[in-house]
């Protein structure tokens, strides 16, 4: 009896303590060794929708800027606005495409092979197109589907107008954090548990309240403009979105996603390159 007692205080000890690095890493490969095996319409609607729940960003922020006082601490509260949509996409386990820049990307760095890359290609273009046309879909039901109120549509403009102001090369470098922030949020989130809300919350909070910027939140205020001819093409694509994209990816996979397979390198395949995944057995 007594060895049934330790065995279970034992096993909850384990299953109390915090995941290694190694652990946290195989969660988050594991996750996305079954994302780039998942079929083209369940990545594309998924997608879609994450497109346009992610414009809760702006309105959200939209409707702290309407409804507060203008004062010097209103950006750090209407920010808490900008979390809202990634709350949902995050929550909601839909399509995000900054999320893939690490979650898919550690099985690629694992397995370097041919057929990985290119399932990470054909998934990473799926869904960056998807969330694409769910944003253009959200901007012109807020535009022309008369759903605001003057007043924050006016709000949801001016901010879509500031951020547009920016030139390719501070949103290429604004970018970058906002791709990092992104990647430690997923790699935070196998261990949060019950506090997921809480950090997905700061961390996006964080990126608003920065002004770093986001390919997809910024889509929407991108579309928003577009779709009212306030920009045109080229100026939405090489001004907004092609720097922005290439921040995003720099910072959450040429940095963190790369950075966090360096630290654990060595626990999976063994300092001398040998040894297979020794963390594999973690799903058998």
């Amino acid at each position: 009896m007594r060895d049934v007692v330790e065995d279970a205080r034992h096993k909850s000890v384990e299953q109390a303590a915090k995941l290694s690095p190694r652990l946290i890493h195989e969660v988050i490969r594991y996750d996305g060794e079954e994302e780039l095996d998942r079929p083209f319409r369940s990545l594309f609607w998924s997608g879609i929708a994450a497109g346009v729940l992610i414009s809760f960003s702006v309105i959200g922020k939209g409707v702290f800027r309407t409804y507060l006082p203008e004062t010097e601490w209103r950006p750090l509260v209407e920010n808490f606005g900008y979390s809202f949509g990634f709350l949902l996409v995050i929550l909601g386990r839909m399509q995000l495409f900054t999320e893939n820049t690490i979650v898919t990307v550690l099985p690629v760095v694992a397995q370097r092979t041919f057929d990985c890359l290119r399932r990470l290609t054909r998934l990473w273009l799926i869904v960056l197109v998807a969330n694409v046309i769910g944003c253009f879909i959200a901007a012109t039901a807020l535009a022309y589907g008369n759903m605001m109120p003057p007043e924050l549509a006016a709000e949801v403009r001016e901010i879509s107008v500031k951020a547009m102001a920016m030139p390719a090369g501070e949103q290429l470098a604004r970018g970058i954090p906002a791709g990092i922030l992104i990647a430690a949020l997923v790699w935070m989130l196998p261990q949060s548990g019950a506090s997921s809300f809480w950090v997905i919350l700061l961390f996006t909070w964080l990126i608003g309240a920065a002004g770093f910027t986001h390919i997809i939140a910024g889509s929407v205020e991108m579309a928003y403009l577009a779709v009212q001819a306030s920009i045109g093409p080229w100026e939405a694509f090489a001004g907004f979105f092609l720097p922005v994209l290439i921040g995003n990816i720099v910072g959450g996979t040429a940095i963190f996603a790369f950075l966090a397979w360096a630290q654990v390198r060595d626990e999976i395949v063994g300092p001398d390159g040998e040894g297979g995944n020794r963390a594999s057995s973690l799903h058998d």
